[in-house]
């Protein structure tokens, strides 16, 4: 670190400026242990990790003898909230209508999503600030009257920047984006919500969870060669699947774990999301730290080291997890090899020296045509510093890229230290494009150039997710995730099926890059403080929240209409989905992005990428109304003004992916009044309640193949309650009829949603 650097952190730590929301920070560790201990005393036996977090942050007394995981549900006050420009917009019109004058807790807003990345930096950050400069105006406006945190475009991605300056030990949060867990390398319980349920935490009010399962791993051995951090989520999300993790909370432990770097661990727990989990975590350790000294929070690490034996889990736990958690797996890092995972769902694992085999089989188009590397999930200074050390040897041996090499660096603090360091300069002298600090590609804001935008493809990433279409829009473009270095290797070699890192005749050499700058982060460089929020936020009352009434992305929020009490009667089947439906499916990202403020216009995007289990069609249904074949939201709309409203039917992890609300308000919006599938992804099913959605699943996933294309079905649900399974009747265009079962998650708190018509309906 420079002298300069070293006097900047001196100077503001004793002004007590550097930290934000230090006084809420020395509050909640002056209790921690306290509480924890409470907690222990109530259940009658040791506690995890995430257990001793989670019931530190309960808003009532913990239960006696314990909660019954997966099935009970408990009320927190979570620390802090984070929200992405993205989700944001929905999350502040919600907190509008709730006629608050400020937030209760801490809240950031990070304007992240909304970049396209096209050019380059340069060009494509004064695009955004321009092309979007409606919604910014609008973001910056409520942070002013609300006393939110904003960081502007360029700042980074939201979970960098939450990892540089908000998150702390023990600490609890939640965030309007999927990936919120990133925080779990700093040993934060965070999780991902919809805007509702951040609402409910800025309003004040106790915030609702499934106290969730327990998923330990065991983490042996030390990483060597190519393998990474991500290795260790790849290689996990081939054994979980995408639905292997709901409603659990997955807690590494072990001498592996400790000798991960936080930022490592963050891109593990960032994954997690992946495989369904509530929330990943690593207990605290050295160095984690390390890395908040080398973030300019010794007073946060020095609270933390204060209550260190209950920022792990107790030593009984650690000594038998096998009595502890509802699941154990162990991995040893020593014998781990780097992993490429796709195509087209991340749980698809494959060993990178096993890909030649899986292109051959699965007839595969071998050429790597771009390889992309940062998002959220790797965009730290060490991911940025082993790969450059990959191009750095490979030039070396005389080889050049022979695929496109985009780089995103996850924040300005990350950007400005890899520029300091040459990191940026070896990229660029090897044809590599610098991107804006953003998540640009991994979210669809990618305007990649190409003759045919549906020509099979394969591109390498070191995203999160590799649905179809998610990158470029192309359903035929074959997305692989890996780390990287991985990644710079596939550059280099232009093929799946070869790789530097095992195939014969190429350079013998290993990834190389500090976990933390050798001189430290350039905190004191102009950019970064230019982005930078003030220290000391306070809401303005007299700021207006700037709304155009005539705006095509904003629009003030309507409440929805309460549930009159009777079943619902012979609604028309919207539409039945066949296979995998994300929420990319029922509310597409990329252009549909600039719609996220405004729920009439992107509620045109209602399942386009859906594919109708009748027809084959993507995006289309039978309109029963008029007899056409339509858009699915054109038939939800008519079914909503003509028939009192409709019902969607799905099968298994419906909603997987990420945390937008949009995938439920949006079908809220035209007149969807019951979603019934085989299994639900845990954020989508609570984003359904608390829009007012009566979220069901079938009791014989089997009755699903019952449902007939010109069904007409009621639901009997004019006697909900806790517990309880509901009949269905189904109604056959020939006129026969047939009886179904589903059951429901609901309490009595969620039903009082149901019937109010929405969550805020009942707050307000």
């Amino acid at each position: 670190m420079t002298i300069r650097a070293i006097a900047y952190y001196k100077t503001v730590i004793e002004h007590n400026i550097m930290i934000y929301n230090i006084d809420m920070i020395r509050d909640f560790y002056a209790n921690y242990s306290h509480r924890v201990s409470e907690a222990r005393k109530a259940i009658g036996r040791p506690l995890t990790y995430a257990e001793k977090v989670l019931f530190a942050h309960l808003a009532e007394q913990p239960v006696k003898g314990g909660y019954q995981r997966g099935v009970d549900y408990a009320q927190f006050y979570p620390n802090r909230v984070c929200m992405q420009d993205a989700t944001a917009q929905m999350a502040i019109l919600q907190f509008m209508n709730a006629q608050r004058k400020e937030t209760a807790v801490p809240s950031t807003i990070h304007c992240d999503h909304l970049i396209q990345a096209y050019k380059g930096a340069t060009i494509d950050l004064p695009n955004a600030k321009d092309v979007n400069h409606e919604v910014y105006a609008f973001l910056q406006s409520a942070a002013q009257r609300y006393g939110m945190g904003f960081w502007g475009p360029g700042a980074g991605i939201i979970h960098q920047v939450v990892l540089e300056n908000y998150a702390f030990p023990g600490g609890m949060m939640v965030g309007t984006d999927s990936h919120t867990p990133n925080a779990g390398g700093l040993g934060m319980a965070a999780i991902g919500v919809g805007g509702a349920d951040a609402v409910d935490v800025m309003v004040g009010t106790p915030w609702e969870l499934k106290v969730p399962r327990l998923i330990g791993v065991k983490l042996i051995g030390k990483l060597s060669g190519w393998a990474s951090a991500k290795d260790v989520i790849l290689y996990l999300a081939g054994k979980l699947t995408t639905k292997g993790g709901t409603n659990a909370v997955i807690e590494y432990f072990g001498e592996g774990a400790d000798n991960l770097p936080a930022t490592g661990k963050a891109t593990i727990c960032n994954m997690g999301a992946e495989v369904g989990a509530t929330t990943s975590m690593f207990a605290f350790d050295d160095n984690m730290v390390a890395y908040l000294n080398s973030t300019g929070r010794e007073e946060v690490a020095q609270l933390a080291q204060g209550v260190a034996a209950d920022l792990r889990a107790d030593d009984d736990v650690l000594a038998h997890p096998e009595q502890y958690f509802d699941k154990l797996i162990t991995i040893n890092l020593s014998e781990l090899t780097p992993y490429v995972n796709g195509p087209f769902t991340p749980d698809a694992a494959c060993q990178v020296k096993d890909m030649a085999q899986k292109v051959a089989h699965d007839q595969l188009p071998d050429k790597v045509e771009v390889c992309l590397i940062g998002s959220c999930t790797n965009s730290s200074y060490q991911d940025l510093a082993r790969a450059a050390s990959v191009v750095r040897a490979m030039k070396a041996a005389g080889y050049q890229l022979k695929a496109q090499l985009i780089i995103n660096p996850g924040s300005e603090l990350v950007r400005a230290t890899a520029e300091r360091d040459g990191i940026l300069q070896t990229f660029v002298d090897a044809g590599a494009i610098i991107m804006t600090n953003a998540c640009g590609p991994c979210i669809g804001q990618w305007k990649r150039i190409t003759d045919d935008p549906t020509r099979r493809n394969s591109i390498v990433t070191t995203f999160n997710r590799n649905f179809a279409k998610r990158a470029d829009g192309n359903p035929n473009t074959n997305a692989f995730i890996t780390s990287p270095e991985s990644a710079v290797g596939y550059a280099f070699t232009g093929s799946l099926s070869v790789h530097p890192s095992y195939s014969a005749g190429w350079p013998s050499f290993q990834p190389q890059g500090d976990a933390l700058p050798a001189k430290g982060y350039c905190a004191d460089a102009e950019g970064v403080q230019k982005v930078r929020p003030d220290y000391a936020i306070t809401p303005d009352a007299n700021a207006e929240v700037v709304i155009n009434p005539t705006s095509e992305r904003l629009q003030r929020l309507a409440p929805f209409a309460a549930w009159d009490g009777n079943d619902f009667e012979r609604l028309p089947l919207l539409i039945k989905v066949k296979g995998k439906c994300t929420t990319d499916h029922i509310s597409m990202a990329g252009p549909w992005l600039r719609y996220r403020g405004h729920l009439q216009n992107i509620s045109k995007n209602m399942l386009l990428g859906a594919t109708n289990a009748f027809t084959g069609d993507t995006g289309k249904v039978y309109d029963q109304t008029t007899g056409n074949s339509v858009e699915v939201w054109q038939a939800a709309a008519h079914y909503r003004d003509k028939r009192g409203g409709s019902i969607i039917v799905a099968e298994e992890n419906y909603g997987e992916g990420s945390s937008r609300e949009h995938a439920a308000m949006e079908p809220r919006y035209l007149g969807v009044k019951v979603v019934l599938v085989k299994s639900f992804a845990r954020i989508h099913e609570t984003n359904l309640k608390k829009q007012g959605i009566l979220a069901l699943t079938f009791v014989n996933a089997a009755d699903y193949d019952k449902i007939l294309a010109d069904d007409q079905i009621t639901i009997h649900c004019a006697s909900l309650s806790p517990n309880t399974s509901i009949a269905i009747t189904l109604y056959h265009a020939d006129g026969s009829t047939e009886q179904i079962e589903a059951a429901h998650t609901y309490n009595e708190l969620q039903i009082k949603w149901f019937k109010a018509g929405s969550a805020l309906a009942v707050k307000a």
